[in-house]
């Protein structure tokens, strides 16, 4: 009798540490799929531009294909808020797994240069480690039906954090291909080519994930549950502008070009530069898991503002900052509450307009800042060459407090009808 309970109760105590409580636990399903896509967007990011050197394309091959990959994911997740009304969810998801499944597949097998270009742009790889794919206003539309009011903060808070461990988790992995070539004797391209495989066996595991039960979330719910935006398009416009406003900042100052910033102003080295960002991200983790309790004793849109504006004045403190002490302490700061408004960012999207129009509003929100971050990178990257390296935090630091004026003035007012 104890071993016929032992897998339900395994289940059971699985979905416990996943889901947090008063969430239905149909939603399990889209929780592990992200953390698993998470792993593999990890080492991906790390190992695409190596792989893609290794086969003999050019620098700027590896650069015009990484473009590609986030092009049409953002020309994906359109796609599905424009028209993914017109099918069933849960077809969607699927459809989307199994395309992993022959983009790793695709990319093991191929070296030429414009086959790649092809199935890169219509793939799924992210060659950023953040999710951009179109996965996301997917499962962000039915996260917020498993959950009301502050538990749905509290489950997209530990849907980001997962995501977050995850992909740090997989990024590690990225070391695996010279671990096996230099034990096995394996070629670094052929183990390379593996962990492509790799990602495409993910796709299936995450493609078996969506073959489970649904029907509480409404994966399983006929097209005409969703809509596309109509009386919400207001103030879904208005929130995509401001959140491009937003990621173009973030751009500014990526996490390659803060490394940069340390080594140059302050003369770091290698090793305690990676030991900052492993605090400041464990920092960021913690705060995405705090997030919640703030928004449920001071609201949605308070916890994104007043956080954020005390982050990005310990930004641009930093920039300006004499020593490298107070530099990194303002630094960890500023990763203590940086990140607040990421799960409630999300939760605030999926309250503030209709159940039906959830699936359009966090494509029409997200994509937008997916385009305004890829083009930031490569101003900072001149001002850093013509030796203002303490500029991009600047203007980073004051366009996130413009941002967050600007969103609290413009949404303080509105009613959320989605708790």
């Amino acid at each position: 009798m104890a071993e016929s309970r032992s897998p339900a109760t395994e289940r059971g105590l699985i979905t416990r540490l996943l889901l947090p409580p008063d969430v239905d636990p149909s939603a399990f399903p889209l929780v592990a799929a992200r953390a698993l896509r998470a792993l593999a967007d990890g080492y991906m990011a790390v190992l695409l531009p190596a792989y893609l050197l290794s086969i003999g394309l050019g620098t700027l091959e590896v650069g015009i294909i990484a473009t590609a990959t986030m092009l049409g994911s953002a020309l994906s997740t359109v796609a599905v808020g424009a028209w993914g009304h017109r099918f069933a969810p849960w077809r969607l998801l699927r459809g989307a797994a199994l395309l992993m499944a022959a983009i790793g597949a695709g990319f093991a097998g191929l070296t030429s240069f414009w086959p790649l270009l092809l199935v890169a742009f219509v793939g799924t790889l992210n060659p950023s480690s953040g999710d951009v794919s179109v996965f996301l206003p997917l499962e962000h539309a039915y996260l917020a039906s498993a959950a009301s009011g502050h538990a749905r903060t509290t489950l997209f808070a530990r849907y980001s954090v997962i995501g977050a461990l995850c992909a740090a988790v997989g990024a590690l992995a990225a070391g695996l291909p010279d671990w096996l070539a230099k034990h096995t004797g394996a070629s670094q391209v052929f183990t390379l080519r593996a962990m492509f495989l790799l990602y495409g066996v993910m796709g299936l595991l995450i493609w078996g994930l969506y073959r489970r039960p649904v029907a509480s979330t409404g994966l399983n719910a006929p097209p005409s549950a969703a809509a596309p935006l109509g009386p919400s398009r207001r103030i879904v416009v208005r929130l995509a502008a401001l959140f491009s406003v937003d990621a173009f900042a973030g751009g500014l100052v990526v996490n390659s070009l803060m490394a940069l910033w340390l080594l140059q102003r302050f003369g770091l080295t290698l090793a305690q530069a990676g030991a900052f960002f492993f605090w400041a991200g464990l920092l960021s983790a913690a705060s995405q898991l705090a997030a919640p309790l703030v928004a449920k004793r001071i609201g949605m849109l308070n916890t994104m503002v007043f956080t954020h504006i005390p982050a990005n004045v310990c930004l641009v403190l930093a920039a300006l900052a004499p020593n490298p002490t107070v530099a990194l302490a303002l630094l960890f700061v500023r990763s203590a509450l940086s990140q607040m408004d990421v799960p409630t960012r999300t939760a605030y999207v999926m309250a503030v307009v209709t159940p039906s129009e959830r699936s359009a509003a966090a494509s029409f929100t997200a994509v937008p800042r997916s385009l305004a971050s890829a083009l930031s990178p490569t101003i900072s990257g001149a001002l850093f060459a013509a030796g203002f390296v303490s500029l991009p935090l600047v203007a980073r630091g004051v366009l996130k407090i413009a941002y967050d004026l600007a969103l609290w003035r413009g949404m303080r007012g509105e009613h959320l009808p989605g708790e």
